[in-house]
């Protein structure tokens, strides 16, 4: 296996180019949740290159490729990567700028197909080294409700079915080399919030002829903090916030409607459906209380997203024989979300990290983010690695 391990690391040195202009294509040509289309056409040309055969059509543009290896029964795994961008504008003097004015790979979605592709190819280069299935899922809409990961399985993407379902994202903050491994909860459930206060509007000097409908929804968003603050067990991970209100007044105009949007994260199921229907009684009573009414609409988003302890302690195992541990870290948890999380409330799997850091200052999420390619190397021939080694114990 040692000497399988240092063929593995050759081969993805010796393709690391092919990969890096692939990344650069994809980061150049970004399209929208469900709306992947030629992203879609671009992945099935490469798995053609590589001779790897493939079932497209999934939610429109998804992919489920399929590589056999020695005794293709014996077990069957699945390695993910969401095709979707985001609709941002990017920095212009970004590297492989993309050409879609609005739209960018601002997640890091590129850097995840091209290294699933990397990692294809590698695979198939060494089928006759391991045993078993190996399904590459390429999903769209993993940013955007109702989410690609739900609407893969329900049109049965996932066939044969998977024992252990792998995925990686980037991670900025994290050199480039490095990958980062959590067993156990990892990621939070993700609700939308969209509250609406309705009343009768009125000229700001004569507030005592209408409903102060800012003033009701300022006091709304005070006291729904206290969910966290005073209802919530302090054990528990939890966030809600607000990132929008809309009320189209004027210095001297109360408006007769003011909209409020905001999230809801946590990691447990039961507070997760108390707390929505305490959102919805504290919004409508404090409205209520001050003469207004309030409108409440909550999208059930994504679950929370629990990674296989064992699994993933064998994975974290895998990857340090490969890298060396110096390059392996442990994470903690997130409350951001992410659709993988319904795989895992249907099967064994490991979400992890690989480093991107560049020379850049720049978030997930912003028009400054510049992943490195460097990583490439690294992340295509661990996750490699990680699966032929759980498909040969």
């Amino acid at each position: 296996m040692t000497n399988l391990k240092n063929q593995i690391q050759e081969f993805a040195q010796s393709i690391e180019a092919e990969i890096i202009n692939i990344r650069a294509h994809l980061h150049q040509n970004p399209e929208l949740s469900f709306e992947e289309f030629k992203t879609s056409e671009y992945i099935q040309v490469k798995l053609d290159e590589y001779g790897i055969p493939y079932t497209k059509g999934f939610v429109k543009t998804g992919i489920v490729g399929k590589i056999e290896g020695k005794n293709p029964s014996k077990k069957v795994i699945a390695l993910r990567s969401d095709m979707d961008a985001l609709p941002i504008g990017e920095n212009p003097e970004n590297k492989y700028c993309s050409k879609n004015n609005g739209v960018m790979h601002a997640c890091g979605h590129d850097m995840h197909m091209a290294s699933l592709l990397g990692t294809a190819k590698i695979l198939n280069q060494f089928k006759s080294e391991w045993e078993g299935t190996i399904l590459l899922i390429f999903q769209p809409g993993e940013e955007l409700l109702p989410g690609g990961a739900r609407l893969m399985m329900e049109e049965g993407a996932l066939q044969p079915e998977p024992e252990w379902i792998l995925g990686a994202h980037v991670l900025p903050d994290m050199p480039a080399g490095t990958i980062g491994f959590r067993s156990g909860m990892y990621m939070a459930s993700g609700d939308e919030i969209y509250l609406t206060v309705k009343g009768k509007g009125g000229h700001a000097a004569m507030p005592h002829r209408c409903t102060d409908n800012v003033l009701i929804a300022s006091h709304i968003i005070v006291a729904l903090q206290q969910i966290v603050s005073r209802h919530c067990d302090a054990r528990i991970p939890t966030v809600l916030s607000f990132g929008k209100i809309e009320a189209n007044g004027a210095t001297n105009i109360i408006p007769g409607e003011v909209k409020i949007a905001g999230t809801f994260r946590t990691m447990n199921e039961e507070w997760r459906a108390k707390a929505k229907q305490l959102i919805t009684d504290i919004a409508q009573c404090t409205a209520k209380g001050m003469g207004a009414e309030c409108e409440v609409d909550i999208k059930h988003g994504y679950p929370f997203l629990v990674n296989h302890e064992k699994y993933t302690d064998q994975a974290k195992a895998d990857a340090i024989s490969l890298i060396g541990e110096d390059k392996v870290v442990n994470m903690d948890i997130r409350m951001t979300t992410e659709d993988f999380g319904f795989y895992s409330q249907k099967y064994p799997v490991t979400f992890y990290r690989f480093g991107v850091k560049s020379d850049k200052e720049g978030s997930l999420h912003t028009p400054n983010f510049e992943a490195n390619d460097k990583a490439l190397q690294t992340s295509m021939s661990v996750m490699a690695w990680m699966a032929i080694s759980y498909l040969n114990k």
